[in-house]
């Protein structure tokens, strides 16, 4: 079975060629790749994939912007295998990266979600180094490969996030069960993982670094701070799941959620360019998400 890719495009057309080329650059070409384009101004892309006369590339353009939950869904609706990847259309794909999945999906077929070892890299494709990233894959990402499931997963979720999210391959059946919510645009990868954890599910992490992510200031997530959404998502993000943990007798997931300690430090860390740059809401709700219940 082809290992299904799909991407929900809309960026910069330079950095997405360089992505797709990184698919067509995998050593094992059992993959079949999904472009659905969320009526990204101009045909670059378009052209680029006509250009290629690839049958394993499907190209696809919303009739118009449908936003990043909606078209988040669209992709992982997409998939035709049993596992689906969401790839970011600015990362980039190792040589090795669908191999190493598929040999993964076959030697535990039937873990939910699959996250390899991460190579961070900047806009220009530098390695990069980030506050953030350094404690994900320091303090919070595993040792060595392991297999988390149930609280297990949910727990170390809600410590901190330390997945990836576009080098993730998720089951596909678990992704569209959990489904993405609308009311949480900017941290539904994190809810989602949460509901997959919360249903019963299995983390497998495999430690071998086939995946370059790009971290750069640009992305939504960043942009969410200055504006207190995502301080906002988060708050009553945890709230809720620490509520849900609670109801089922989770006790080491609902005290993770409860006390929410990265997701408390990283408010922390952003109070100072909050001070400079983002609005008077904003500060209220890092500060709340940060020292408030």
């Amino acid at each position: 079975m082809d290992l299904d890719i799909c991407v929900p495009y809309w960026g910069d057309p330079d950095q997405f060629i360089l992505t797709i080329d990184s698919v067509l650059a995998q050593t094992d070409p059992r993959w079949r790749l999904t472009i659905i384009d969320d009526d990204y101004p101009g045909t670059r892309i378009a052209d680029y994939v006509a250009s290629l006369d690839d049958t394993r590339i499907r190209y696809t353009r919303n009739s118009e912007n449908m936003g990043i939950t909606e078209n988040f869904r669209r992709a992982v609706n997409a998939a035709e295998g049993s596992h689906v990847v969401v790839l970011g259309s600015d990362d980039l794909l190792l040589p090795g990266y669908v191999g190493h999945i598929r040999d993964t999906i076959a030697s535990f077929p039937t873990v939910d979600v699959i996250q390899p070892n991460v190579r961070v890299i900047g806009a220009d494709g530098s390695p990069a180094k980030t506050l953030v990233d350094s404690v994900k894959q320091r303090i919070l990402t595993p040792r060595q490969p392991t297999t988390l499931q149930g609280e297990a997963m949910a727990a170390s979720l809600l410590r901190g996030n330390w997945l990836y999210w576009p080098s993730l391959a998720l089951r596909v059946e678990s992704a569209r069960t959990a489904g993405f919510r609308d009311d949480l645009p900017i941290i539904l990868d994190l809810a989602l993982l949460v509901d997959v954890a919360l249903a019963g599910g299995t983390l497998r992490y495999t430690g071998v670094e086939v995946f370059s992510y790009r971290r750069h200031a640009a992305s939504l997530s960043q942009t969410s701070l200055k504006d207190g959404s995502r301080f906002d998502d988060e708050r009553r993000f945890y709230r809720e799941t620490a509520a849900s943990a609670r109801s089922r007798g989770w006790t080491r997931a609902a005290r993770a959620a409860r006390w929410r300690l990265m997701s408390r430090l990283h408010a922390l860390t952003e109070l100072g360019m909050l001070a400079r740059h983002g609005t008077a809401r904003a500060r209220r709700a890092a500060w709340l998400l940060a020292v408030g219940r």
